[in-house]
């Protein structure tokens, strides 16, 4: 078995192949041929000792998502089959005990049997182990905590990254109108002729200068001046969290969702008169709902990944033994979807 290992915190160059003897699964347990990693900025966060809450202290193995094929079952297990493929469950890489493997950049994967989910026939091979962090992100949020629908305009920044996309997706069809922004011109373009970016408009805040763009007029102009209904938000803040707030609708709600913005003032006098809210949102919140939350989320998502009506975007697929380059790439911050390592 090949497991990527970050053996300090630091750069990429603290992260090490191994090779190791493969592991046999325990009672209730089975053994997982990964066929697909996601990447995310967690992972990158956790390698420079950013989080510590995912990562413990060196040495740990990156990585919160996963699938693949049973190769191995262990004693008593009777609903899975070897040759299955299998998404794992968005909580066994959460559980870093026995019952689990721990992170998920490794070639094999142990876990219990019940956390190694069937996948639907219409997932592919390479995005079996990337849709937990994109959809569960954005269907958490929209659907479970917000409850969108028809006739609700939902803006979402970040429009190009996995969840971004995820999100349009799962707005979509909810009935909402949806509005991406991105700060890049060319990426806005990228995503007007991509099928799998479900925005009825893209919204560019910054021109080619870098300089930001009147963007608060465009949306209201886009939303016949009553404003946003829901942001869905990475950002979230200074200039930018700003103009999101004077574009809010009244009983609008920004959802904070990353921190990928620099602190600074921001005028949040307007919430008063609106009567809106700001309020964050942490994926492990669905997680520690409940079995059923968790179980229902999973279920609808990869339904619709099956059935087609959601579709993971991914923009480039890096051999496991590349795992420094992949964090390199997701460091540069131009790619459109979702990053994965395939073993």
């Amino acid at each position: 078995m090949k497991s990527v290992v970050v053996k300090a915190f630091g750069g990429v160059d603290q992260m090490h192949l191994l090779e190791e003897p493969t592991p046999e699964p325990g009672p209730g347990q089975v053994r997982v041929r990964l066929k697909s990693i996601g990447l995310n900025h967690a992972d990158l966060m956790a390698r420079k000792g950013e989080y510590k809450l995912y990562s413990g202290e060196p040495p740990f193995t990156p990585g919160l998502e996963g699938g693949g094929v049973i190769e191995a079952l262990g004693e008593g297990v009777t609903t899975r089959t070897v040759g299955q493929r299998v998404v794992l469950s968005a909580d066994a890489p959460r559980r870093r005990n026995r019952n689990s493997s721990g992170g998920t950049y490794r070639s094999h994967y142990l876990v219990l049997a019940e956390q190694a989910l069937p996948a639907p026939d219409g997932l592919p091979d390479d995005a079996l182990g990337a849709v937990w962090l994109p959809y569960l992100t954005a269907w958490g949020c929209l659907v479970w905590k917000q409850n969108i629908g028809e006739g609700d305009i939902v803006a979402i920044p970040a429009a190009s990254s996995s969840v971004g996309l995820a999100a349009s997706q799962v707005a979509h069809e909810r009935g909402a109108k949806v509005i991406g922004t991105t700060t890049h011109p060319a990426k806005a373009e990228e995503l007007r002729a991509m099928p799998e970016a479900k925005f009825d408009h893209i919204v560019v805040t910054r021109d080619a200068d870098g300089n930001d763009t009147d963007w608060y007029h465009e949306l209201r102009k886009l939303t016949a001046g009553r404003g946003v209904n829901v942001f869905f938000d990475p950002v979230a803040a200074g200039a930018f969290l700003d103009t999101e707030i004077r574009s809010l609708a009244n009983y609008g709600t920004i959802w904070v969702y990353g921190l990928l913005g620099k602190p600074a003032k921001v005028d949040v006098s307007p919430l008063i008169r609106k009567h809106a809210s700001i309020r964050g949102w942490v994926l492990g919140e669905i997680m520690d709902g409940g079995p059923e939350t968790l179980e229902r989320a999973e279920r609808e998502i990869l339904e619709a990944l099956g059935e087609g009506r959601y579709k993971l975007c991914i923009a480039e697929r890096f051999k496991l033994e590349d795992a420094a380059r992949a964090h390199e790439k997701m460091s540069e911050g131009q790619h459109i979807g979702k990053l994965v390592l395939v073993p």
